[in-house]
């Protein structure tokens, strides 16, 4: 199925301990299984990958070796709640506390992209810092505060003011 807007969603996180720690091993050791049943999940479209191929996870965006990124795009906010809510990715969230520290910032973004755009980290960052700052609008919102597309807004909008994805 075509859509002309897709949801982009970024998500940040901050490791009790590196990535590399003990502490956080069985995270990591799942990464690799998580992230192939998101791309077999209905409604995947594109997830942000290291230019090695590894995860997102591996990226450092953030002046802080221990916070984790995730950038990807699914063909709705039904699709994405599936998967993050419905399928065996809910197992690794009820335990993100073992993982994560809590931050009182925001930690995940969501936002409507003409189909074909993906997002790069730049676009990412300054989506989660205006909702952080400004609260949920067509900009950026949350599963909490879902805003439905406004086409002409998304038409009207410059997508050239971010840097483009590199991948």
């Amino acid at each position: 199925m075509t859509h002309r807007f897709q949801l982009a969603q970024f998500n940040i996180g901050r490791l009790v301990a590196p990535l590399d720690s003990p502490a956080v091993s069985a995270f990591v050791e799942r990464l690799d299984e998580i992230n192939a049943l998101a791309e077999r999940s209905p409604g995947f479209v594109w997830r942000l990958k290291a230019d090695d191929g590894m995860p997102s996870s591996y990226l450092r965006p953030y002046d802080d070796d221990r916070v984790v990124v995730t950038l990807s795009v699914w063909e709705s906010v039904e699709s994405l709640e599936h998967f993050v809510y419905k399928s065996l990715h809910a197992e690794l969230f009820k335990r993100r506390r073992d993982w994560f520290e809590h931050l009182r910032d925001a930690t995940l973004a969501l936002w409507w992209i003409p189909a074909g755009h993906l997002p790069g980290i730049d676009e990412a960052k300054r989506r989660l810092a205006h909702l952080a700052e400004h609260g949920p609008s067509q900009f950026a919102f949350t599963f909490k505060t879902v805003q439905p597309p406004d086409e002409p807004w998304l038409r009207a909008f410059d997508w050239s003011t971010f840097e483009p994805c590199p991948g």
